[in-house]
């Protein structure tokens, strides 16, 4: 056995092994030791189990899962795997297996659920990754083209056409050596999907003889699938829209105990058996699981006899494309990736890549049927030949780079493939953008990253600019959106007021009597109704929709005249005060006032979405940001929304957050000696302990300050730390185990360190020190030269009712942190709803600082100078 692991200052980790299967074990490990929930969350999804430890909200898409048949279809494309490639897969699952208890012993999901760890077996990774991306090609978009065909007619069938409700895309860009700072070309972007708590997107590297690989890999798949550097050449991936699912309209009858169902050549067979899907807290549902020739049905059922049956390519093929996964970890040049994604099945996505010497490359991969047109926009009558599938396209659209390359989802490279592209404002935006230098660097793509203007305003505010019959209010509010530079920057109040208006369109035109038949209950599953719901549908299209004779009955002047008259009536502050994250939890653990506030809307460049008309909070958006520079791998740079570590109360869980928020990125380390190796699930070896402070104080006692001991302290520690009154330190709830790993990990730092406090040999205190611009905080404040922080715990019973206790206490703490002529302030950060901790530190000589926002909590900053301390002590 040869496999190392080690950790970055963000606790991202770097594996290290002897062999590929070696590496990919190790990867499956640390996948279980950092994400244990999310990959148990997930391998129960792609089963279509998770109802049974998540309830009856589950229920919906566990029946989606068992009907679509996700688990199947991955054993089929396993079947179909290299044998290279399975032995790799099966070495990532041995090491997931191996880790799932450690891993879940750290996690109080589990416990908070009643659901023990399970065993994944070969094909998990491959059902995981089917049961992340059935839905991404947005096929349901299909059943909306039919309602708005049937209630507007056949010829606004594509009216809506938008990058709508649960879709997924992406910014990239590919910027060529001629246009650089270092003549090497750079890689950046940041796909947008649902924001999920832990993150689909894990940063990782990967290194063994043959390889070593940076990327964004996706928990529970081996390799990195999507955006990866490997020292001599990078490349990343967009959505490409390309439309490669097919939903027909079957007729099914039964026949005793067998279903037949109607197809071109007459009725046929169809495969048809019932599982039973378990419920939390309530009793099981059977549900029947019926195949034609077409596909699975997803809707519907042979009673009724009209269903609904889903084709698309990996299940029609069995093939998903895996064998492209260990191919791009050994790619050294464009053309070795271009092979790679050969192979490439779904999604199907728009490839970037550059290397080291000067190849490019801009194209489409994956498979995509060839059938008639018609299949592409709606649903098809199964028992029509001219709908069947004939094939699939061999080669897929490639395109030159000239210039730069630019893909976010609009109508380009892949629209031979496709129905719906987004609109084209992230695209042109960062085209001028990147227009905007000849010499552009990793540091400077922030700038393009995170990008406000809204360039689908200029319609409503045109509109706007033409609307007679205004109150005075509506007039000034008229006035400043005009004015308005068309940013949605977090701190604007012209944006909440642009947003406002914008959302008062939107209701109007949803209320519209002509689409009043869309707003009725589908009687579909509950799994497609978000792409059934009109209010969205008007949102995403609404520059299409204000068009002149765009929708009957639609009188624009009077739906903006009413609209400008109700935004002027409210008081709608700042953007980011109704525009926050709210990222999907399994098992939600904060509320969502508790998430930060966004810049940013679903055109700008910066797209984070909000859904104008339903709510401002924002589910969707960048899933992680990335800078590859082939000039040098070690000055890449990358963030996701939350961090590391799916571990509550890690302290990589949530740390990238803040920098994620304000659009920062953070470097690819890529130094071996600049990480901290990591002793995975074992105790560091007893030490002997001497006091780092011992100090006499007369009427009181004996202080000494001793390192904390993560073993032997442990039981003091974990009592401590799990009350109820400790809330604010925030392991309530945490096991024995998690609160080991924890100060096992702080041990392992140079810049934190944590202390047992004893009073006459008897255990009075926990005591944190840590360096401010080394830690999370200092990202919250203007660190001083000389700050120096510190958490303080005090025993439940240390002091009795003892007059002046914790002064005296402190008076011992502080002298040791004093001690060092470096420390010239103490900066302590306690939750700001512990009024009681806040006071004791006034008390004590702090002075209060401004309030902030860390991942976990609000905190209340407040400082002790050397000089206030000295004069007191």
């Amino acid at each position: 056995m040869n496999r190392a692991l080690f950790r970055d200052p963000w606790g991202i980790p770097h594996l290290r092994a002897g062999s590929p299967g070696e590496l990919a074990y190790a990867q499956g490990h640390n996948a279980a030791a950092d994400r244990a929930w999310q990959l148990e969350v997930d391998r129960h999804r792609a089963q279509g189990t998770s109802a049974s430890f998540l309830g009856a909200e589950a229920l919906p898409w566990d029946r989606f899962a068992r009907m679509s048949r996700v688990e199947d279809t991955a054993r089929r494309c396993h079947a179909a795997l290299s044998e290279e490639t399975a032995d790799w897969i099966a070495r990532y699952v041995d090491g997931v297996n191996d880790g799932l208890a450690a891993g879940a012993s750290r996690m109080p999901q589990f416990a908070a659920t009643g659901l023990a760890p399970g065993r994944w077996e070969v094909w998990t990774p491959i059902a995981v990754w089917l049961s992340t991306h059935i839905l991404f090609a947005g096929f349901p978009t299909k059943l909306w083209r039919e309602e708005v065909a049937r209630v507007l007619g056949e010829d606004a069938a594509c009216l809506f056409a938008a990058d709508g409700p649960g879709t997924a895309g992406s910014n990239g860009w590919l910027v060529p050596g001629d246009r650089t700072a270092s003549g090497a070309a750079l890689i950046a972007g940041d796909p947008h999907r649902f924001i999920e708590d832990p993150g689909i997107y894990q940063q990782i590297r990967l290194a063994c003889p043959e390889f070593d690989v940076v990327g964004l890999a996706v928990p529970g798949i081996p390799g990195i699938a999507h955006f990866g550097h490997t020292g001599s050449v990078a490349w990343a991936i967009t959505n490409a829209m390309a439309d490669y699912q097919d939903l027909y309209r079957e007729r099914l009858r039964r026949r005793g105990p067998l279903v037949e169902a109607l197809g071109p050549d007459g009725w046929r067979p169809a495969a048809v058996h019932t599982e039973v899907v378990e419920v939390a807290g309530q009793g099981p549902v059977t549900v029947e699981v019926v195949e034609t020739e077409r596909g699975p049905v997803v809707a519907g059922d042979a009673d009724t006899g009209e269903a609904l049956s889903l084709r698309c390519p990996a299940r029609a093929d069995g093939d998903i494309g895996f064998d492209a996964l260990p191919a791009l970890l050994r790619a050294r040049t464009v053309e070795d990736v271009d092979r790679a994604v050969d192979r490439w099945v779904e999604p199907v996505n728009v490839v970037q890549a550059a290397d080291t010497a000067g190849g490019l490359l801009h194209r489409v991969a994956g498979r995509v049927p060839r059938r008639h047109h018609l299949n592409r926009i709606r649903v098809v009558p199964a028992w029509e030949a001219r709908h069947a599938w004939t094939g699939t396209y061999e080669t897929m659209p490639r395109a030159a780079v000239d210039g730069v390359a630019v893909m976010a989802n609009q109508r380009g490279i892949a629209a031979p493939l496709g129905v719906e592209f987004a609109p084209r404002h992230r695209a042109a935006r960062i085209r001028e953008l990147l227009d905007a230098s000849g010499a552009w660097t990793g540091p400077a793509m922030a700038g393009v990253h995170t990008d406000t203007l809204l360039g689908s305003a200029e319609p409503l505010l045109a509109l706007l600019a033409r609307t007679d019959g205004l109150s005075p209010a509506a007039g000034r509010l008229r006035e400043r959106l005009l004015a308005w530079d068309r940013h949605m920057a977090a701190d604007s109040a012209d944006a909440a007021a642009f947003a406002a208006l914008r959302s008062a369109v939107v209701r109007r035109v949803a209320g519209l009597p002509a689409l009043a038949p869309l707003a009725e209950a589908p009687s579909l599953p509950e799994v497609f109704h978000p792409w059934l719901a009109p209010v969205p549908r008007v949102a995403h299209a609404l520059e299409t929709l204000l068009a002149p004779d765009a929708l009957p009955g639609l009188d624009t002047a009077r739906v903006v005249r009413e609209a400008a008259e109700e935004a002027a009536g409210l008081d709608t502050g700042v953007w980011g005060d109704t525009h926050r994250l709210v990222p999907w939890q399994a098992l939600p653990d904060r509320p969502e006032d508790g998430w930060p506030a966004l810049s940013g809307d679903v055109d700008c460049v910066l797209s984070t979405s909000s859904v104008p008309g339903v709510t401002d909070l924002s589910a969707r958006g960048p899933a992680a940001r990335y800078v590859w520079d082939l000039a040098r791998r070690e000055d890449s740079l990358w963030i996701v929304p939350l961090g590391a570590s799916g571990v509550p109360g890690d302290p990589h869980q949530r740390d990238q957050l803040p920098l994620w928020a304000a659009g920062e990125l953070v470097p690819v380390i890529t130094d071996w000696d600049r990480l901290t190796e990591e002793k995975q699930m074992t105790a560091p070896a007893a030490h002997p302990r001497e006091a780092v402070h011992e100090q006499h104080i007369e009427g009181f006692g004996t202080v000494r300050v001793l390192p904390l001991d993560p073993v032997a302290d442990l039981d003091v520690v974990h009592g401590w730390v799990t009350e109820e009154r400790a809330r604010f330190w925030g392991m309530n709830g945490h096991t024995r185990e998690e609160v080991r790993e924890i100060y096992e990990y702080v041990g392992s730092l140079p810049t934190h360190h944590a202390f047992l406090v004893l009073l006459d040999d008897e255990p009075a205190a926990l005591f944190q020190t840590y360096e401010p611009d080394a830690d999370p905080v200092g990202e919250c404040y203007e660190v001083r030269p000389g700050d120096f922080g510190v958490h303080l715990l005090v025993a439940p019973a240390a002091g009795g009712h003892r007059p002046g206790f914790t002064w005296a206490l402190m008076l011992a703490l502080m002298a040791y942190c004093f001690a060092d002529e470096k420390h010239l302030r103490i900066v302590v950060e306690p939750d700001a709803r512990n009024e009681k901790a806040i006071e004791r530190m006034v008390r004590s000589g702090f002075v209060r600082g401004p309030v902030i926002d860390k991942p976990e909590k609000r905190a209340q900053l407040a400082f002790l100078d050397r000089a206030v301390y000295e004069r007191r002590a």
